[in-house]
């Protein structure tokens, strides 16, 4: 019985915490190269400097490291090469793909005046299910980068500057979104706001190693056949939030996960429990009796 319970505890604790797991690019589950993105709805010729977890991966990080709430499936995650998720370089983009139809790109430059007050307005009221769900309020401060359109590389950049409740530092989004012929590829950098520079360059990178694949491009559009959007440029440009560790109010990533102390205590108190009722079945009856009148 004691070396099974000896086993177990052994077993627990040299198995890596499933934040320590996540928290290496390098790792056997990322990849480097040319990928396809699940769906086949576009590829990424990566530069060396830069990796891609598929989305089991993308969402440990994310929920498990980073402490996001849950949200919709992503095609995975862009991290740094030989850089700690988990530390203060730590950074990374999500990838998704919003399959609502094409977007025209006739009215770009238009509407963004009354933006950033809508979206402000959003962030907030989504505060009552954060804190509900144990998670810090969150601000729009403002734009980092103001949403801007490369009609050649039909592509829609903005930035956008956000404060945790309780955090000393602001957080980065920095968001592209690459319009093709049924939808847009999502490419949503998340950072703290001292890493602006370092994180602008990376999604560049990371923009121009994306492409549609056939059939999937813009130009590809067919108005016979294909449907519209039911939104603008400028309504493209109030997507969702997301935070890295240090900038949240609820984070658990340098303790192993409920279940690992759970087993941890099993173990522990199954073996001081066998030591215990061990020496009382095994001691003789008078050493014990000596024992107690001493």
């Amino acid at each position: 019985m004691r070396r099974v319970l000896t086993a177990l505890l052994c077993l627990i604790l040299c198995a890596p915490p499933l934040a320590a797991a996540a928290s290496t690019p390098d790792g056997p589950h990322a990849r480097a190269g040319r990928i396809t993105l699940p769906g086949g709805v576009a590829t990424l010729d990566l530069p060396p400097q830069l990796r891609y977890l598929d989305p089991d991966d993308a969402r440990k990080v994310l929920v498990d490291s980073w402490g996001n709430p849950p949200g919709p499936p992503t095609l995975g995650m862009i991290v740094p090469a030989g850089v700690d998720l988990l530390g203060a370089a730590g950074w990374g983009v999500i990838v998704g793909y919003e399959q609502d139809g094409h977007v025209r790109d006739g009215d770009a430059g238009a509407g963004y005046a009354g933006l950033l007050a809508q979206m402000k307005d959003a962030v907030a009221d989504r505060n009552t299910a954060r804190r509900e769900q144990g998670y810090a309020a969150m601000t729009l401060i403002g734009w980092a980068e103001p949403p801007r359109y490369d009609r050649a590389r039909r592509q829609l950049s903005w930035a956008k500057e956000l404060h945790t409740e309780g955090s000393n530092e602001n957080g980065l989004n920095y968001n592209v979104r690459l319009l093709g012929r049924e939808g847009a590829l999502v490419l949503n950098g998340v950072a703290g706001m001292n890493q602006f520079e370092q994180v602008r360059r990376g999604m560049r990178e990371v923009a121009a190693a994306a492409a549609f694949t056939a059939g999937r491009r813009y130009d590809d559009f067919n108005a016979r056949t294909d449907r519209l959007a039911a939104y603008d440029l400028a309504t493209l440009a109030a997507g969702g939030v997301a935070a890295k560790p240090g900038l949240l109010g609820k984070l658990a990533v340098a303790l192993p996960g409920f279940s690992q102390l759970l087993l941890i205590a099993v173990a522990v108190c199954g073996i001081w429990l066998y030591k215990v009722l061990g020496r009382r079945q095994e001691e003789p009856a008078a050493p014990a009796r000596r024992e107690r009148a001493g």
